[in-house]
């Protein structure tokens, strides 16, 4: 049977349920709640137990209990702001009841007088009584059962009341199907899996079945595990499906370019360079992410795959976040291709028209070779003669959609090639490029220096003026890093403007500031100014562009440096030493430092290895605070997560890969996709 027929309910929109307006769907539209199945991975984070019903004997204050209780006496006082009291008692106690701001005739309507009643609610104790006040539920005598549940608490928005809620969710709840499951009865036996309807009915239920490391909670997130990874692994056999015209090249301008280097490359470098000469001669789309830490060499091994897709006659263009980093692209492209006859052309937002027409009409006649540029590379109105291959540096918010479109852009001929200098833990590669090929540098270039990690604690901040003044008088430029202090939702720049305005004081005019409260345009210029060693000192916060070279930068200050992840500060300390000069980074602590931070900055000082702290981040501060998924800007998982439940990928990558195609687009597996919203991304 077709799972998705049989439980289209799950895909129509919230408005369709029971109580659910307009009003109420556009506040579960500010929780990402749109269709139904949403409603479904928004978890409780606690319990209420009202299942404890006792007699008014029974009674421990500041406890929530369920009670039975009869109505015996009203007071309704007319004087204002006084509550209204419901006096109640059984065969053990009195209690009263307190409301503030309810009506005399809704409370006759609720509690009459002389009839039994059960409540629930947190018990109080005034002037020797017992008292609830505004109690959670009442009802008759026979909803007993329907009080004494443990409740689930949900993390909800302005406008939505948890009773609300509660019925909208009971509705999804009591009408999901028991479907055939998607797993053979070994491997769920295997695994200690229950249904897919237990497993959500129980993380909803019960508070101990919402522990991530549950069987029910692993079910559920092994679901979502499989579903992303599977779409991936099709997305993946979709594109490698299209045939296209093999990249004929003899390695000639190459081979001149790498004997211009005045370094050898590495053996990382050359087996990169072999991995993807070996996609551009075959038939079959090549979709790769190369992965290199900082100054690992990434772009000289993009310019050779560059040069051997120009010498077979196609077209690339390489795509930068940045204007400047497109820019610095631009000059290092024209000066190792220099003298090999190719027209390289850079087109940025601030590309004058007049010039932009002409870039235009060049490549559209391949008059252009190589184009260099930012996101404007990719409009509509820009069309290439006979484009070969697009690579995207530095682009961390590609989504598989995306990437998908992009693909699309360029045509069936053209391969297409990420670079990324955010060192991601395993894990976190299958998550976002589980449909691309992965190629590694891990290597530094030979005579590169590693940068010298040093900790000073923020008394001895003026040894570091000191330090600072020194490398100034020796044409040295430094950057000084200052967290950002996130307050009600509203992020705070003011310890870098602070820090900004003592160094000024002391370093006078060639000092800079730069936050993410700045506009585009003033980022670049203050940047440009840095870069033209018009400034000396530049105080910002975490908004330094990854991959763009400051060679005459070679100290790296961080302040309040324990704020910062271990990932994050690696990325930041690669900012300096790219030239010839000794790179430095110093870490300012405060005192008291928690056994977590020193230990990072141990590992800092140990290593240089950006795969190696990435995955000792990973496992220090979990997979929603590395800063290769903080800088994706793309949340894979509402359920799994990464360093909880590695285990579960392993195991989801292996029975993917023993699956049939048949199997593949079996109605089960495509219902799981679509489950969990990926099915727009392979059109299902």
């Amino acid at each position: 049977m077709d799972l998705i027929k049989k439980n289209n309910f799950l895909f129509k929109n919230v408005i369709s349920l029971k109580g659910v307006g307009k009003k109420l769907s556009n506040y579960l539209k500010n929780k990402k709640i749109e269709k139904i199945n949403d409603l479904l991975w928004n978890f409780p984070y606690s319990y209420t137990d009202r299942s404890e019903s006792v007699n008014l004997s029974k009674l421990e204050i500041g406890k929530i209990f369920t009670i039975k209780i009869k109505v015996i006496k009203y007071s309704f006082p007319r004087i204002r702001n006084l509550p209204n009291k419901i006096m109640c008692e059984d065969n053990f106690g009195r209690i009263d009841l307190v409301y503030f701001n309810s009506r005399e005739g809704y409370l006759r309507k609720i509690l009459p007088i002389n009839e039994w009643v059960v409540v629930s609610g947190k018990i109080g104790f005034f002037k020797n009584k017992y008292q609830m006040t505004n109690p959670d539920y009442v009802t008759k005598t026979e909803n007993l059962n329907y009080v004494k549940k443990i409740i689930p608490k949900y993390s909800l928005t302005e406008g939505i009341n948890e009773k609300s809620y509660r019925r909208i969710i009971e509705q999804v709840l009591n009408n999901i199907q028991n479907n055939e499951d998607w797993y053979d009865d070994n491997f769920n036996k295997k695994m200690k899996f229950d249904s897919w309807k237990k497993s959500i009915l129980k993380v909803h239920q019960d508070n101990k079945n919402r522990d991530i490391n549950s069987n029910y909670y692993r079910r559920l997130a092994f679901d979502e595990i499989f579903a992303h990874l599977l779409t991936m692994s099709k997305n993946r056999k979709k594109i490698r499906s299209v045939i296209k015209k093999k990249k004929k090249f003899n390695n000639i301008i190459s081979t001149k370019i790498i004997k211009k280097l005045p370094y050898q490359l590495t053996a990382d470098q050359k087996n990169v360079i072999n991995e993807i000469n070996n996609d551009l001669i075959s038939d079959k789309r090549m979709f790769r992410i190369l992965q290199g830490d900082v100054g690992s060499g990434k772009t000289i091994v993009s310019l050779v795959a560059i040069s051997n897709v120009i010498e077979s006659n196609f077209q690339c263009a390489i795509m930068a976040p940045t204007e400047i980093l497109a820019k610095q692209h631009y000059n290092f492209a024209s000066k190792l291709f220099k003298n090999n006859n190719i027209k390289i052309d850079l087109l940025t937002g601030k590309t004058e028209n007049k010039n932009r027409k002409k870039i235009l009409h060049d490549l559209r006649e391949n008059k252009t070779q190589l184009i260099i540029g930012t996101h404007a590379l990719f409009q509509k109105k820009i069309n290439f003669y006979n484009l070969g291959l697009i690579i995207i540096d530095e682009q961390h918010k590609f989504g598989v959609r995306q990437r998908m479109n992009l693909a699309q852009k360029g045509g069936d001929d053209c391969d297409v090639l990420l670079m990324s200098a955010t060192p991601i833990p395993r894990t976190m590669m299958m998550s976002i490029y589980g449909d691309m090929d992965i190629s590694k540098i891990t290597e530094k270039p030979k005579g590169r220096k590693s940068i010298i990690t040093l900790s000073k604690p923020e008394e001895k901040v003026q040894e570091i003026y000191s330090y600072i003044k020194d490398q100034i008088k020796n044409s040295n430029q430094v950057f000084w890093v200052c967290p950002l202090i996130e307050e009600s939702k509203i992020l705070n720049y003011s310890s870098a403007v602070l820090r900004y305005k003592k160094v000024k004081k002391i370093f006078k005019k060639r000092v800079g500031l730069i936050h993410g409260g700045l506009k585009k345009e003033e980022k670049e210029k203050i940047l440009n100014d840095f870069l033209n060693k018009e400034i000396d000192i530049l105080v910002s916060t975490t908004v330094i562009e990854v991959g763009i070279d400051f060679p005459n930068a070679n100290l790296m200050i961080v302040e309040n440096a324990n704020k910062f992840g271990l990932a994050q500060l690696h990325q930041l300390r690669g900012r300096v030493g790219r030239g010839s000069k000794q790179g430095i980074c110093i870490l300012i602590f405060k005192k008291n430092l928690s056994s977590k931070a020193i230990n990072r900055i141990k590992i800092l000082k140990s290593t240089d290895n950006g795969f190696l702290i990435a995955e000792e981040d990973m496992k220090m501060r979990g997979y929603g605070d590395i800063v290769g998924f903080q800088q994706s800007g793309i949340k894979f998982f509402k359920i799994a997560d990464p360093v909880h439940h590695e285990d579960l990928f392993k195991i989801a990558e292996r029975k993917i890969s023993t699956l049939s195609l048949e199997e593949e687009n079996s109605s089960k597996f495509n219902f799981l996709i679509k489950l969990f919203d990926k099915a727009e991304i392979i059109e299902i």
